[in-house]
């Protein structure tokens, strides 16, 4: 089992939209970094955890949890020139981008950006790091226990 903290846009995707998806579940796709997603075609695994954090508006934050529910596959939205995630080089015998499916868990009180940075136990934590960009980071076992026990009330069984 891994953890993981993946960001979404709201007004892309909200944990609310992930609530109401169908099978409550949704491709992560468009991630257009290979960091982002060498994790997701090659670390994460059905069952992970993750972190749902609404990023890019009024207060960026974690506002649920979700799982993996489908391992890595192509993401086709760089295939659709209609797509903002389109991308011209990658070609279907050889796609660039890739994606998993996460399946909602549960929404949660949201536990803003500052929130997280007031607690010492979280300084290591890559998405409070200077300058990161990445909308994927991996969480640690104890940075998610901290973060869903201690702070959320919730204790998910790993």
């Amino acid at each position: 089992m891994q953890y993981w903290l993946m960001k979404s846009e709201p007004d892309e995707v909200s944990i609310d939209d992930l609530a109401k998806a169908p099978k409550q579940t949704v491709p992560w796709f468009g991630v257009r970094n290979y960091q982002a997603r060498n994790y997701m075609r090659d670390q994460m695994q059905v069952g992970d955890l993750v972190f749902f954090y609404h990023s890019s508006c009024p207060e960026p934050g974690i506002a649920g949890i979700a799982k993996v529910s489908a391992p890595a596959h192509t993401d086709d939205t760089q295939f659709d020139v209609k797509s903002p995630y389109y991308d011209k080089a990658s070609k279907k015998d050889s796609p660039r981008w890739a994606c998993v499916d996460v399946k909602f868990v549960q929404k949660t009180d949201l536990m803003s950006l500052d929130q997280l940075r007031e607690h010492k136990a979280l300084e290591g934590m890559i998405v409070l790091k200077r300058g990161n960009r990445l909308s994927i980071t991996p969480v640690s076992a104890p940075e998610w226990k901290f973060i869903a026990k201690k702070l959320m009330g919730v204790d998910l069984a790993a």
